[in-house]
């Protein structure tokens, strides 16, 4: 008795139509992405202005740690104390500032110039950094993310 097969198994053809097909597909969606055949995500700023979406309040903020742990937020313009945030707590404040002000010293802007918090008028947020261009849009990251940074805002405007 052999252990060896005098003939190939063929292969089974229908998980390898499939699998083309997948990466057919995909190939011709990235192409028509590429070829502006499908429209592109949406680029907030862009979707704002053609909807003629305005700002309802504005706020600049800046960030600064405590020798304590606790981070300091303050208003960009008056320099009032908005809140402290004690060590352990603000989870998402201390990690959303965290990468933004890490870009910024990448490109060697100080962390002490104020970044902008604004509501727009169709209910979204965004927190900005003027240095860096850079822009975060706090609705994808749910709604009690969003409402940390909200309570930010001025009380009338909150």
């Amino acid at each position: 008795m052999s252990l060896h097969h005098d003939h190939a198994e063929p292969s089974p053809k229908a998980p390898l139509l499939v699998i083309a097909a997948i990466a057919a597909l995909s190939l011709a969606l990235a192409a028509s992405a590429s070829f502006g055949l499908v429209e592109r995500d949406a680029v907030p700023h862009v979707s704002r202005a053609a909807a003629g979406t305005q700002a309802s309040a504005i706020r600049s903020l800046t960030f600064a740690d405590a020798p304590d742990g606790a981070v300091l937020i303050d208003d960009g313009t008056t320099g009032e104390r908005i809140v402290r945030v004690e060590p352990g707590t603000g989870g998402f404040i201390r990690s959303t500032v965290r990468s933004l002000v890490h870009i910024r010293r990448s490109q060697g802007i100080s962390a002490r110039t104020p970044f902008t918090l604004t509501r727009w008028d169709d209910g979204s947020l965004t927190l900005s950094d003027p240095a860096t261009g850079r822009a975060l849009e706090l609705g994808g990251f749910g709604d009690d993310n969003r409402a940390v940074f909200a309570a930010l805002l001025p009380e009338e405007a909150a």
